[in-house]
């Protein structure tokens, strides 16, 4: 399975996808977890120079440009490998992440975007994709709390991130048939519990 995790910053992505791979670790199947941008030697690159704030005359189109040539690069090189192999394959943000930052954020056409993404995938679909969802001012408070340092996409501005997030939320009823939206309020073992819930009913419907 490939499947992804989308949401604004400190959603709690990354906590999520750590309880789900050692979920698997401990089911014994074969798991690796990778992150956008990134994942990659290249892309590690590209995440340098588009997380740089001196860069922060960067255009929302070469932003778009860069993820998606650091995401080509990842799916070609660690994904679609995996797979093969039979992996579940779990990744922080992927093409739906681009359509809601620089598409509804930055409102780059996502006409263009939706092509791109699509050479950039190499068509590849995830199987399911985990919404966490969280208001701006969720996000805000968690970062006063743990005092996290903002790259250069977390220093927008209020008004770009409620755009951001309404891009989320239509992206999400544009596909119910592979997203699953889950409030990144409730405590954390709870998220867990609904997102292995998720992944079983989905080899459900599978089998049938």
């Amino acid at each position: 399975m490939f499947i992804t995790f989308e949401g604004i910053d400190l959603s709690g992505k990354s906590t999520q996808i750590r309880l789900l791979t050692k979920y698997f670790e401990s089911e014994k199947k074969k798991v690796i977890s990778v992150r956008e941008p990134g994942g990659t030697g290249i892309s590690e690159k590209i995440r340098e120079i588009l997380l740089d704030k001196e860069h922060f005359r960067m255009e929302f189109l070469t932003e778009f440009l860069l993820f998606s040539a650091s995401r080509q690069q990842l799916t070609q090189e660690v994904i679609i490998p995996h797979l093969k192999k039979n992996y579940t394959v779990l990744c922080d943000r992927y093409y739906d992440s681009s359509a809601a930052y620089q598409g509804y954020g930055g409102k780059v056409d996502l006409k263009i975007i939706n092509s791109i993404n699509k050479i950039a995938s190499g068509g590849l679909v995830p199987d399911l994709t985990f919404l966490i969802h969280i208001s701006i001012e969720e996000s805000l408070r968690r970062k006063k709390l743990i005092n996290k340092r903002e790259d250069r996409i977390e220093q927008k501005t209020v008004s770009y991130y409620r755009k951001v997030i309404k891009g989320y939320m239509d992206i999400s009823k544009n596909n119910k048939g592979r997203f699953v939206v889950i409030d990144g309020t409730d405590p954390e073992p709870l998220i867990h519990v609904k997102i292995i819930q998720a992944i079983l009913n989905h080899k459900k419907r599978k089998l049938k």
